[in-house]
Formats: structure tokens, sequence, C-alpha cells
């Protein structure tokens, strides 16, 4: 629960920041507003406006199951050691 679990905490936040570098999706809502290709009238700003809302969406969708996913494992962790020792503790009585 110590040097372990820190351990864990260290490698799930470069899991989640990883998982950010390879999205990229502050890159896309940095540039939300930005003309794709060069195309500055307005059906250009449009097009790129929706694509990279899209985009923002999906790969936000995708950060959230990152961390759902992070999250879980740290429950895990911590629940583990518990729930095994109530099940020593079980069939000892039992």
């Amino acid at each position: 629960y110590s040097r372990g679990l820190l351990n864990l905490v260290e490698r799930l936040i470069r899991f989640v920041s990883d998982g950010q570098k390879s999205l990229a999706l502050f890159v896309w809502v940095r540039n939300i507003f930005r003309p794709m290709y060069g195309q500055y009238d307005w059906q250009g700003r449009l097009i790129s406006l929706l694509m990279r809302l899209v985009q923002i969406i999906i790969r936000g969708i995708a950060m959230i199951i990152y961390i759902i996913l992070a999250f879980c494992i740290f429950a895990f962790w911590v629940v583990l050691p518990v729930f095994v020792f109530y099940e020593i503790i079980f069939q000892l009585n039992g």
C-alpha cells in the first residue's frame, strides 16, 4: 500500500498522459477555430469547425475511457488485498 501504490499512481498518470498525447486532444481543442488546408472562405471555416468538433467529441470520449480504465485499475489495486484478506478469514472461520 505504500511504495507500490505510489508506483502504480505514477504509471497510471503516465498512462493517461500518453493516451492524451496519442489522441492529441489538446491540439484539436487549441486549433478548433483555425481553418484546415488554408480554406479561409466561410464554407471552409464551417467544414473545419464541424470536423474538429466531431474529432474533439470522439477523442474526448476515448480520453474518458482512458481515465475510467486508469481509475478501475487503481480501485482494483486498492481493493484486492482487502478482499483476499477477507476471503482468508472467511475460509478459516468456516
